[in-house]
């Protein structure tokens, strides 16, 4: 990741978000959805990638923000 992104994940039973570079979450949730919202917001206000993971770790999803800073030429 990037300097800044967002990584939405679990641990100990809780969705988290955390900044590239630091060692505690930002922010808690009881759900993913509320999760990938709040990260989704920080993501787009820095102007960086949001990753997000599935239960299992595995990385389930990458949205860049704004989207013209993704460097991948292809639609959608």
């Amino acid at each position: 990741m990037a300097k800044g992104d967002i990584d939405t994940y679990q641990q100990d039973g809780q969705w988290k978000n955390r900044p590239e570079g630091n060692e505690r979450a930002t922010s808690r949730h009881d759900t993913k959805a509320e999760a990938e919202a709040a990260g989704r917001e920080m993501a787009a206000e820095r102007g960086a990638e949001h990753v997000i993971k599935k239960q299992d770790g595995t990385i389930g999803e990458k949205n860049t923000y704004p989207r013209s800073r993704d460097p991948r030429e292809i639609p959608g």
